[in-house]
């Protein structure tokens, strides 16, 4: 057999294995072993209509509910991605000032932590830090006419603290957990 044959033989056999039986392979157990991640982690209404995932941010601009972090991207995970302006940009500089005169105006008071102004590298980050979500605490409360303290119980009860993070808040989940208080109420 000439070289040439052998090589092609070991690319159509490499190829099957490593294109088609792997992945393949990998994706069943997975979805087997781990469904809710393997599709997505997906978060499904009453109706069974798919709202949004645990792993990627959503716009909510309503005062009503939570912010998320800014987004470069628009939260469209097509086209995900930083906006690449360093730190002295003066289009960075002006954005997080236009984002700061924003969350003034809603009733933020004190200092506005990074991430409600400053885009995550993916643009598409669906966690803010537990200090951002405390920040946002009497907007929303004010908003839905619910005491402040009430709404900082939920706050703390749906953070996560992390040893490398530290606390954060996955905002969708924080925002549907506010809609069940209204709709109990």
């Amino acid at each position: 057999m000439t070289s040439l044959k052998k090589a092609t033989l070991l690319f159509i056999v490499l190829f099957i294995i490593t294109g088609l039986v792997y992945p393949i392979t990998v994706t069943l157990i997975a979805g087997l072993l781990f469904p809710d991640q393997a599709h997505g982690s997906l978060i499904v209404d009453n109706e069974n209509r798919v709202i949004g995932s645990t792993l990627i941010g959503q716009n909510f601009i309503a005062p009503q509910y939570f912010q998320s972090r800014p987004s470069a991207s628009g939260y469209d995970a097509a086209s995900s991605g930083g906006s690449n302006l360093g730190p002295t940009n003066p289009v960075l500089l002006e954005l997080v000032d236009n984002r700061k005169s924003v969350l003034r105006k809603a009733g933020v008071t004190g200092p506005i932590p990074s991430d409600l102004v400053m885009a995550s590298a993916s643009g598409l980050d669906p966690h803010i830090s537990l200090e951002s979500a405390l920040t946002q605490v009497p907007i929303v409360a004010k908003a839905r006419n619910l005491p402040e303290e009430e709404i900082k119980t939920l706050v703390l009860s749906e953070s996560v603290d992390s040893p490398f993070t530290g606390a954060y808040v996955n905002v969708l989940s924080l925002n549907r957990a506010l809609d069940k208080i209204n709709q109990s109420k």
